[in-house]
């Protein structure tokens, strides 16, 4: 079996978590999930050099956060099926006095999780604090953020966005999940945030695309291509263009599925389009 052949596993694998997980609780994020599951699974199974024991302080490793924390079935769903716990407790997603809630938290000590990722518009700044802490420590390695499109309508970003370029946080690649969805609807109708990639450049960034952002092997040559604009006096963003809801037809291109559960019939319907690859939990 071929690597790649192993990412589409995975993937796959991964939307039947995030579907029969947030139907078991009638609660939870499906669409941006869905839309994230290629992205994850490059950067977990592929692309971050990782240690197999898993540390707060991320020293000798690449190291990831999710700002946009509602898609958090994807993050788990990844997390697990990349070893940080057991794939069994997926089953524990969003029930009371559990680690997996609707979204990440620090407090219970669940591996794979280095910030709480409830109020959006707070990852970007997090992650450049701990690009800044990596080039303090002399460690090489890079830090990864993902955020929402339409969480950059908030203004934390871009005092973070204008301090990455000022300090030349240049071990840092911030991508944006570019649906064009939120949770009222198109984000071009809710706050037309205009052209982003020269938002980006007019900070100084340093900016590339992915514009099929679900496409396994697009994914895999873009954040290669991102990689290797690192260390070179600018902090890299990526702007991925992906489907909300992707891979589970009726749930595509739509913001109705941004916190809205299947029921048992939908279930089914978007189970019978992502085959079991690597074992249900």
């Amino acid at each position: 079996m071929s690597n790649t052949q192993h990412l589409h596993d995975f993937t796959t694998q991964t939307r039947r978590d995030i579907l029969r997980m947030v139907h078991a609780v009638n609660s939870g994020h499906p669409g941006g999930s869905l839309g994230c599951a290629e992205f994850l699974t490059v950067l977990y199974q592929k692309l971050m050099k990782r240690n197999p024991e898993f540390s707060m302080d991320g020293i000798g490793e690449d190291i990831f956060f999710l700002s946009n924390g509602h898609i958090s079935p994807i993050f788990y769903s990844v997390l697990s099926r990349s070893g940080y716990f057991p794939v069994s407790e997926l089953a524990t997603f969003r029930k009371l006095n559990t680690r997996l809630q609707g979204h990440p938290t620090t407090h219970d000590g669940l591996p794979g999780v280095r910030m709480a990722a409830g109020s959006l518009g707070q990852g970007l700044s997090v992650a450049v604090g701990a690009a800044q802490a990596k080039k303090l420590n002399n460690d090489a390695h890079l830090v990864y953020v993902l955020t929402g499109d339409g969480e950059l309508q908030e203004g934390q970003n871009w005092e973070a966005i204008m301090y990455a370029s000022a300090k030349k946080v240049d071990n840092l690649i911030a991508t944006v999940d570019l649906n064009g969805q939120q949770i009222d609807g198109a984000t071009t109708d809710v706050l037309n945030m205009g052209n982003l990639k020269a938002k980006f450049e007019a900070f100084d960034w340093d900016v590339l695309k992915i514009t099929e952002g679900n496409n396994i092997e697009a994914i895999i040559k873009g954040m290669e291509e991102a990689k290797s604009r690192t260390g070179k006096g600018k902090p890299v963003c990526v702007l991925l263009h992906t489907v909300m809801g992707n891979g589970v037809d009726f749930m595509m291109h739509t913001h109705a599925w941004h916190g809205k559960a299947p029921n048992d019939e939908q279930l089914a319907i978007g189970l019978a389009q992502n085959a079991e690859t690597l074992g249900d939990y």
